[in-house]
């Protein structure tokens, strides 16, 4: 199995500690940056940053529902990684300064792609599906984050 891997980034007119503060936010405002592609969101353990375990389907084509139960861990300062539990998937959250008051937000996703045919349909265009689901999240945050 090929890894898949996809990143998107945004500059957003806010300090570093008030993005990833945002970000963490599980039980507050985390569930409100997310687009359509996102349901049955449900914070189950925890609900700020590390040790936070919480539920959601992301619907990234019209066929393909992934349900996901990420655990939350925040490795280092300005980091939150999202573990599935139900598959291979990984998503990294990295918010770090980008000049006076401003900061750098970019998310990754990695997984262990299919094989065949279907893996290199997967590897071909899943990032770039996934890409714009989460720069439509990073908008929101942006949106967020800058009315403050």
């Amino acid at each position: 199995m090929a890894q898949v891997e996809a990143t998107t980034e945004r500059i957003i007119a806010a300090d570093a500690e008030t993005v990833f503060d945002t970000l963490a936010d599980y039980s507050g405002t985390r569930g409100k940056l997310l687009p359509e592609h996102f349901s049955e969101y449900e914070v189950r353990e925890g609900g700020d940053g590390e040790g936070t375990l919480v539920h959601w389907k992301l619907q990234a084509t019209s066929k393909r529902v992934r349900d996901c139960l990420l655990e939350v861990s925040e490795p280092t300062d300005g980091q939150l990684v999202e573990k599935d539990r139900n598959s291979t998937m990984v998503t990294t959250w990295t918010v770090t300064p980008a000049g006076e008051g401003s900061s750098k937000a970019v998310v990754t996703t990695v997984w262990n792609g299919a094989t065949g045919i279907g893996g290199f349909f997967e590897r071909t265009f899943a990032p770039k599906g996934l890409a714009r689901i989460y720069d439509a999240v990073l908008a929101n945050l942006a949106a967020e984050v800058e009315k403050k």
